[in-house]
């Protein structure tokens, strides 16, 4: 048995036992104060045993009363658990939560990151047809791999936003982007080119998921969905397997990220097509943008760093 599995089996045990002791014997909330100032007197050293934790053992144990034997929630660290206590209410997303900290091998800082952008109610809820066209267990992997809507706050742009800002965006972010794909995903490139009858044509972003050992094509839409958008995606797809595919990769995956996007729509886009292609929306931050008088006041970067550039040259001299 795991020294984690020990120490959350311990606190389990300390906070039924100050759960009933508080419940049955009445004990007023003085109580549980005194036993952490005696505990930490008896081990010196142990800040285990403080008031704060006390009460989140209570916490604990109530939250699982039936126990935690055969769940993740006796996997993961103190503090992942504390996190998933404070933050969430359902026992059910708790668990959910649990077992992909285990799963993934998430920090405590990305479980919150989880939990705080609703993974539990976007992974697996965009509109694919996996089923159809890929074997089992790689459907069922690329199905929970892609999310509903994508949380790209981390990307900043004016309401009118263009595809190449966009993209630019993520880019920039490209951390925090793979974050948001998931466990996976290596980027390969944006704009990626590919040659076909002596034409050029441009990928938007190309990345590579190391478990299904496929190329995944994903274009960016800066509007909402459209029919046509599949068939665009599987001209990409169809120049990627022949020009980059290895002999040891499987076909490749296209996604497709929309503004906005209607249902029935894309249902029956994507409905007898052969290929896999899945499509979600996606969330951005929107700024509001300088106003046409402010841009004309206001310096540019360019003309800021020629000035730090001037002054630099004063202080040479």
């Amino acid at each position: 048995m795991s020294i984690t599995k020990e120490l959350i089996g311990l606190y389990w045990r300390i906070g039924k036992m100050l759960s009933e002791k508080t419940s049955l014997e009445l004990w007023g909330s003085k109580t549980i104060e005194k036993i952490a100032i005696d505990l930490s007197a008896s081990f010196p050293g142990i800040s285990c045993f403080s008031h704060r934790n006390l009460k989140f053992m209570r916490q604990f144990a109530d939250s699982y009363p039936e126990g935690i034997r055969e769940t993740a929630v006796s996997l993961i660290p103190w503090g992942h658990n504390v996190i998933i206590m404070q933050k969430l209410q359902n026992k059910e997303k708790r668990l959910w939560y649990a077992q992909q900290s285990v799963g993934n091998g998430w920090s405590r800082s990305t479980l919150s990151t989880w939990i705080e952008s609703d993974l539990y109610s976007r992974q697996g809820r965009a509109i694919t047809n996996f089923k159809e066209t890929l074997p089992k267990p790689h459907s069922d992997l690329a199905i929970q791999m892609m999310k509903d809507p994508y949380n790209l706050a981390f990307v900043e742009l004016e309401k009118n936003y263009r595809e190449k800002e966009l993209e630019q965006g993520l880019i920039d972010h490209i951390q925090k982007f793979l974050l948001e794909l998931g466990q996976g995903f290596a980027f390969v490139g944006r704009q990626v080119n590919l040659v076909v009858d002596e034409r050029e044509y441009f990928v938007d972003l190309l990345f590579y998921h190391l478990k299904l050992r496929r190329y995944i094509v994903i274009e960016m839409k800066a509007r909402e969905f459209d029919p046509k958008d599949i068939s665009q995606l599987n001209f990409y797809m169809s120049a990627v397997d022949d020009h980059l595919r290895q002999s040891e990769d499987k076909p490749t995956i296209g996604m497709i990220f929309c503004k906005t996007k209607q249902n029935f729509t894309v249902e029956y886009a994507l409905r007898d097509f052969n290929k896999p292609i899945g499509v979600a929306g996606y969330e951005v931050s929107l700024v509001e943008s300088l106003s046409k008088e402010l841009k004309e006041i206001l310096p540019t970067v360019e003309e800021i760093e020629a000035e730090f550039g001037k002054k630099d040259l004063k202080k040479e001299e």
